[in-house]
């Protein structure tokens, strides 16, 4: 069973940009603090280059434990997933590699972390990546990757 807090209006603006969609793994809701597999929730943000703001929160009654080993009877893997779906990353504390492997699939990209910190200071890092140069997985996501024009090399040689 689970439970979904969404916001009607996440705040964001088409004068900001395309919004970068980010669920973090939590227990509390103020701490990145959780294994994806055994978060009790998920907290989702738009994070623009300006700033972020709340979209939803997911809260799950299901959840492994923390041993490593999953029970296949009962999958609690694909709700979760199903949950953040249309977030571009997902930080955790940890992901295991099926886990991992069903996000990439979703078009999440799992972002593991070493230790526990507040959701304030991740979206900071992330709204500061967004100023500055992106990587190429996240430029991509955003469509803001620069396709090469080979003309340009061909045109640099001739002159």
């Amino acid at each position: 069973m689970s439970r979904t807090l969404r916001l009607v209006d996440s705040g964001a603006t088409e004068a900001e940009g395309k919004p970068l969609r980010v669920a973090i793994a939590t227990n509390d809701m103020e701490n990145l603090n959780a294994h994806f597999g055994s978060a009790k929730k998920f907290a989702v943000y738009d994070v623009t280059p300006t700033g972020h703001s709340f979209v939803e929160a997911h809260e799950f009654a299901k959840f492994t434990k923390q041993s490593g080993k999953h029970d296949d009877q009962d999958d609690k893997i694909t709700p979760k997933i199903e949950a953040i779906a249309g977030s571009a990353i997902l930080f955790a504390l940890a992901v295991g590699g099926p886990s991992a492997a069903k996000l990439v699939k979703a078009g999440i990209h799992p972002i593991k972390r070493k230790g526990p910190e507040p959701i304030t200071d991740v979206l900071e890092q992330v709204r500061v990546m967004l100023n500055g140069t992106p990587p190429p997985f996240l430029r991509k996501i955003l469509g803001t990757e620069k396709k090469p024009d080979f003309m340009d090399d061909y045109e640099e040689e001739t002159v």
